[in-house]
């Protein structure tokens, strides 16, 4: 397939930035430039685009501007699809979660880019859509920290559980913080937008995402390795089958449930997210009931050929 010159441009943007430990010339000589690669929100495949991003309280910052335009860069849609990114700095490369700032919070930050690249400013004044700024966070949730060492399959089984706890429980945090910030309203008019309603999305597609992804790969490769050492477990592996269908269910549950975040009532969305956080749970605590006694013996990652 043919390629466009802004595709060509960008490739060879990407080349000299691998090739030269994050520094290139023309049109970014002197710039501070990231690579972000996302997932299209359509193709699932992996795109990779370079940017300009500036550094504002201890995080990356980057801007839908498209140089103007009258439409919103492909990559923005691809995080909204795909909040988990990839990020490429100098030589360091690391996974990001993107979650473009709201209301109050986006134009603070968008001052912020404007004082560090005046550019950004000719960009908003050549369009009437409001250009995004995006955090690019840290992809792993508070206090989140791995097993030191894993060795075993039933150990990495455990730190991907670990992991999907941690998000779950962000969430909730992510969940708090929106209400608190509702409730400490006081005088005239509606209460300030807290800014999290898309963080709190950002995070949940995160955790879903990784979920459904968690549960493709052991219905498609360890539950059939497993059987063939094991045949007898075939009703266990039958009855987990069943429960990914169900966690998806409930998955859907909880995107819609948290997409409603800012008009929500406060305790009867607590309870729907304790009731979901509580079956999710369950869940991961069966499956280590099940299959960590089975894996304790593979070893992890796997040996070559």
């Amino acid at each position: 397939m043919p390629t466009t010159p802004a595709q060509d441009f960008n490739r060879s943007v990407i080349e000299e930035f691998r090739a030269n430990r994050g520094k290139v010339g023309g049109w970014f000589e002197g710039e501070d430039l990231l690579l972000l690669t996302t997932t299209g929100a359509r193709s699932g495949a992996e795109h990779t685009t370079p940017l300009g991003f500036v550094r504002h309280e201890g995080v990356l910052l980057v801007v839908g501007s498209n140089l103007g335009a009258p439409a919103h860069p492909a990559w923005y849609h691809n995080l909204l699809a795909h909040p988990q990114v990839r990020v490429e700095l100098g030589t360091d490369a690391f996974d990001a979660l993107a979650v473009p700032a709201e209301g109050a919070r986006r134009e603070e930050l968008f001052e912020a880019v404007v004082r560090a690249a005046p550019g950004y400013a000719d960009y908003q004044e050549r369009t009437t859509r409001v250009l995004p700024v995006v955090r690019l966070e840290p992809a792993e949730p508070d206090g989140w920290q791995p097993p030191a060492a894993v060795r075993t399959l039933a150990g990495k089984l455990l730190e991907v559980h670990t992991w999907l706890r941690a998000q779950l429980r962000h969430v909730g945090a992510e969940t708090e913080a929106h209400f608190a910030a509702r409730a400490a309203h006081t005088g005239p008019g509606g209460p300030p937008a807290p800014g999290l309603g898309l963080q709190i999305r950002q995070r949940c597609l995160a955790f879903c995402q990784g979920l459904e992804f968690h549960h493709t790969s052991e219905d498609a490769h360890l539950f059939p390795g497993t059987l063939a050492h094991h045949p007898h477990l075939a009703p266990v592996f039958e009855r987990l089958r069943e429960e990914h269908r169900t966690v998806a269910r409930i998955q859907g549950e909880l995107v819609a449930l948290l997409g409603a975040v800012a008009i929500a009532e406060p305790e009867r969305f607590r309870a729907e997210l304790a009731r979901m956080t509580a079956e999710l749970n369950a869940h991961l605590d069966h499956e280590e009931e099940v299959l960590l006694p089975l894996l304790e013996e593979v070893p992890w990652p796997p040996p070559r050929p």
